[in-house]
């Protein structure tokens, strides 16, 4: 006779803990994006130049013995030196103290403008998707009305109506980024309410409220957050595009365009009055677009390997 050898049987306790040891552990999203924005080096780059100007701005006041304000005409148009690091503009100011403070201004306008924009914007786009028909039809063309004209000209027009000033020109920004972020979501709320926990959600009579803010709203996040990012250095763009013109910040305000604007005279004379001004307006946005994309990548799943 031939001999079989039986195997054990597992009990119905231990094929639960060994199927669980084969499977990968459910990661968070958001944890699965944070870990992939961070072996991000571009996204990462990004981060540490905002941080570096977002602390210049915090720690201007240490980092200079001279005020934005200060004028020593004495020492006008005097090139970069160990006194004077980034030299001084035609009134004697220290330029790297009026960037340092400016740092301040230009950041506050990109996050309040993109602030306003966002929640004005989010709330008519899930407001038109959501409920459709003509409320849709009546919210989509006042996008589209916005849309139509270029965003510097709307912006222009808008100040020119409320006052040239660095509070309008930050209203001016926010009302031009509105309908960006209003079909934008729009879309996303579009896609969302037709999903099966959307339709069971209305079947158990949840109020439109609940709906909106515990089920669509949390699951139109990624875009939102990409797109504000990328909002930022755009809106630092525009509000330096307006202190350029005399619309936005006025004297003795060290706003970054309208430093540009001051010293436009001087491009042969002292070039360095313009050139740090504009790197630093380009190191802003650049770093926001750099951490706009690398979000990109980390939120979108078609992104992912």
């Amino acid at each position: 006779m031939v001999k079989t050898e039986h195997k054990p049987e597992l009990s119905n306790e231990q094929e639960p803990l060994n199927q669980n040891d084969k499977q990968t552990k459910a990661i968070s999203p958001w944890k699965d994006a944070f870990k992939q924005l961070r072996r991000n080096r571009l996204a990462i780059t990004g981060f540490i130049i905002i941080f570096i100007f977002l602390m210049m701005g915090i720690l201007a006041p240490f980092l200079t013995d001279f005020t934005y304000k200060e004028q020593m005409l004495t020492d006008r148009l005097t090139p970069p030196n160990s006194q004077y690091w980034l030299g001084t503009d035609d009134l004697g100011r220290d330029i790297f103290t009026r960037i340092a403070y400016g740092a301040r201004i230009s950041l506050a306008v990109g996050f309040f403008a993109i602030v306003g924009a966002l929640v004005f914007g989010s709330l008519l786009g899930i407001i038109a998707g959501y409920f459709g028909k003509w409320v849709d039809m009546l919210i989509s063309r006042i996008f589209d009305i916005l849309l139509a004209f270029p965003s510097i000209l709307l912006a222009i027009a808008v100040v020119a109506i409320l006052g040239s000033s660095l509070q309008n020109a930050l209203i001016a920004i926010s009302i031009i980024n509105i309908p960006i972020f209003g079909r934008l979501v729009r879309s996303k709320v579009i896609s969302l309410r037709e999903e099966e926990y959307i339709l069971a959600a209305k079947a158990q009579g949840l109020k439109h409220g609940r709906i909106i803010f515990h089920h669509i709203l949390p699951n139109s996040l990624a875009p939102i957050i990409v797109q504000a990012t990328l909002g930022f250095g755009t809106a630092i763009l525009e509000a330096a595009a307006l202190g350029f013109l005399g619309l936005g910040a006025s004297e003795p305000d060290p706003e970054w365009g309208k430093m540009l604007s001051d010293s436009q005279a001087y491009i042969q004379l002292a070039p360095w009055t313009l050139i740090f001004p504009g790197v630093s307006i380009m190191l802003v946005v650049l770093g926001f677009n750099l951490i706009g994309d690398g979000l990109r990548d980390a939120l979108d799943p078609r992104m992912k390997n």
